[in-house]
């Protein structure tokens, strides 16, 4: 591994996901946890896969659109939306299961946009840390799919 780029913390206090609270180092981001009511909990504040899927799709983002300014061919529209699953196990434990939808428009061909798409997926800090641990689907749409 090189050289540390960016480090930062966050902390969890009360009952975790259960009525608790998160605050990152510097305090910009400070959220109420809760259980989401369609797992019994009473809903009405976010939980730690929401925050995962809001970091995977932004990460995501940046590596796709990195990927494309590498290739001489900056992306103007495109976004990422990153849908994470928590799944029971055989084993009765918890694990994540995560989709990848992926817009890349700038009128490019389906076969453009996946080899992106996939070259994001090489690079992107999250994908790399999850690989071989959590299942990812990747669905590219490019605009020909939004006229279909």
């Amino acid at each position: 591994m090189s050289a540390t780029l960016y480090r930062t913390s966050a902390t969890s206090t009360g009952e975790g996901r259960a009525g608790g609270r998160a605050v990152t180092d510097d305090g910009l981001l400070e959220v109420a946890l809760a259980i989401p009511a369609s797992m019994g909990g009473p809903g009405g504040a976010t939980n730690p896969e929401q925050l995962f899927a809001a970091g995977w799709a932004s990460c995501f983002h940046s590596a796709l659109k990195m990927i494309a300014a590498q290739h001489k061919a900056p992306l103007a529209d495109s976004t990422v939306t990153a849908e994470v699953a928590l799944v029971k196990t055989e084993t009765g434990g918890l694990a994540l299961n995560a989709a990848l939808r992926v817009y890349v428009g700038d009128g490019r061909g389906q076969e453009a946009a996946e080899a992106l798409v996939a070259a994001a997926h090489e690079v992107c800090p999250y994908s790399v840390a999850t690989r071989g641990n959590v299942p990812v689907t990747l669905t590219t749409v490019t605009d020909d799919d939004a006229v279909a």
